[in-house]
């Protein structure tokens, strides 16, 4: 890639910025958790409770759920409880004349994600909005062939990197609306391995805590190589506002200081080579 390409590119964020924060989304199909057989979305605390397990199928049942389908859970999974406020009728003394009252009353269940089962994959909707997802061919031998590239698994319905275990995982393609959100997601989690000790070796780049300055900056580098890479495929038009607010949202924490972005961009253009196998 030419060094007029990151320019180019650069200077499109930049525009992008001027004109204001674009409301950036998750642009992967991510549903909530639901109960399998009769479709209700779990509300409340329980949203947080279930999400806490980080299964990729948004869909859950009880133990006589999945055995009424045919199915069961697996030996030695472990539970997860989901509350509900239940209506008990009690009679309440008001000047020596009882009278009834309704009061709310929490009560609380186990239910299993459907990948803790057995016997009832064949009966999982499935959540797609992309079923006819095809793969951007140039796309696909990049990612293939990136240098020390870390293992990429599909096993959770959100986009990381580990730094730890040195692995990325993304949701699965079929869950984007575009086949170019797709790539600009992983590439930004490949622009944030090549941060490791062995491929670049980032400064600070193992203290990163979240919403630190550090951590702004690795995430402005990160969406700024997936901006360099999704230029170099030229899909940067379907991809370049999501980029721009998504950066805007963290130079917020860097109080907008635009000069960020420029610094940004040279360590995009070091890790967006790194991933094209380039010499840096």
């Amino acid at each position: 890639m030419s060094n007029a390409v990151y320019e180019i590119i650069t200077n499109q964020i930049l525009e992008e910025l001027k004109k204001g924060t674009i409301p950036w989304h998750q642009p992967w199909n991510s549903d909530y958790p639901k109960n399998l057989i009769t479709k209700k979305e779990y509300r409340g605390i329980n949203v947080f409770l279930l999400g806490c397990r980080k299964f990729s199928s948004p869909y859950w049942l009880s133990y006589k759920q999945a055995a009424s389908l045919g199915g069961n859970v697996k030996k030695g999974e472990k539970s997860t409880i989901v509350v509900f406020w239940k209506q008990v009728q009690i009679t309440e003394k008001i000047d020596n004349v009882e009278k009834p009252k309704t009061i709310p009353f929490l009560r609380y269940y186990r239910i299993f994600n459907t990948e803790q089962c057995e016997g009832i994959e064949e009966r999982i909707p499935i959540s797609e909005v992309n079923p006819d997802f095809k793969p951007l061919i140039e796309c696909e031998k990049t990612i293939k062939n990136m240098q020390n590239k870390p293992d990429i698994y599909h096993n959770e319905s959100r986009a990381y990197y580990n730094p730890t275990d040195d692995f990325v995982n993304m949701p699965k393609p079929e869950t984007f609306s575009k086949e170019e959100y797709y790539y600009s997601v992983m590439f930004h989690e490949l622009g944030h391995s090549t941060g490791h000790k062995n491929r670049l070796a980032r400064k600070d780049f193992d203290h990163a805590a979240f919403g630190s300055q550090v951590y702004s900056k690795e995430e402005l580098c990160a969406e700024m190589t997936a901006a360099f890479l999704c230029g170099h495929h030229k899909i940067e038009l379907q991809t370049i506002e999501n980029s721009a607010a998504y950066i805007k949202s963290w130079l917020g924490k860097l109080k907008d200081d635009i000069k960020i972005v420029v610094i940004a961009a040279a360590q995009a253009q070091k890790a967006s080579d790194y991933i094209l196998n380039k010499i840096v």
